[in-house]
């Protein structure tokens, strides 16, 4: 009776139109089809799960970027807030970027932290734009004068702060 009932709730609340199928491997052949009741699975080499977008070698230069681009589009739709030119105090630019533009590309850090080099990067370089935008600091000025004048940590030091949490 049990089996039975353990049946009839999985034919009634998974369904083959809702589900992916990916396989995490360095190899690159596919795994063969997975089927659900019936229905073949459709496979993808990148899924989304709760925001965070795993790909097949666990790279997550896929996340990554698509937290760079939502980072970007916030910070293009509130330049006129705290770009260079306007006269938000420094203090107030630096407290949106913390609760605004942070929160989206460290979302999922514990995961992603263990990213290579060259994928975290990607986000060190859209801090250091952002930084420098909201700062007024000029192009030429290193960006770890900029960090170190903002007090604030680069992409790598709040990876290594997590991992200790």
């Amino acid at each position: 009776m049990l089996i039975f009932y353990i049946q009839k709730y999985l034919s009634e609340s998974v369904s083959a139109a809702k589900s992916i199928h990916i396989t995490f491997s360095l190899r690159r052949e596919d795994c063969p089809p997975v089927k659900l009741g019936d229905e073949i699975l459709p496979q993808k080499n990148v899924v989304k799960y709760l925001g965070m977008h795993i790909d097949r070698r666990l790279t997550w230069r896929e996340h990554i970027k698509t937290k760079r681009d939502q980072a970007k589009r916030k910070l293009k739709d509130m330049h006129w807030l705290i770009g260079r030119q306007w006269s938000l105090s420094l203090e107030n630019k630096l407290l949106i970027y913390k609760s605004i533009l942070k929160p989206i590309w460290t979302y999922g850090i514990a995961l992603w932290g263990s990213a290579s080099h060259s994928n975290i990067e990607i986000l060190q370089r859209f801090q250091n734009k952002a930084l420098k935008n909201l700062s007024g600091a000029p192009w030429y000025t290193r960006n770890t004068e900029v960090h170190e004048y903002l007090q604030l940590p680069t992409v790598k030091e709040v990876i290594e702060k997590s991992y200790k949490n």
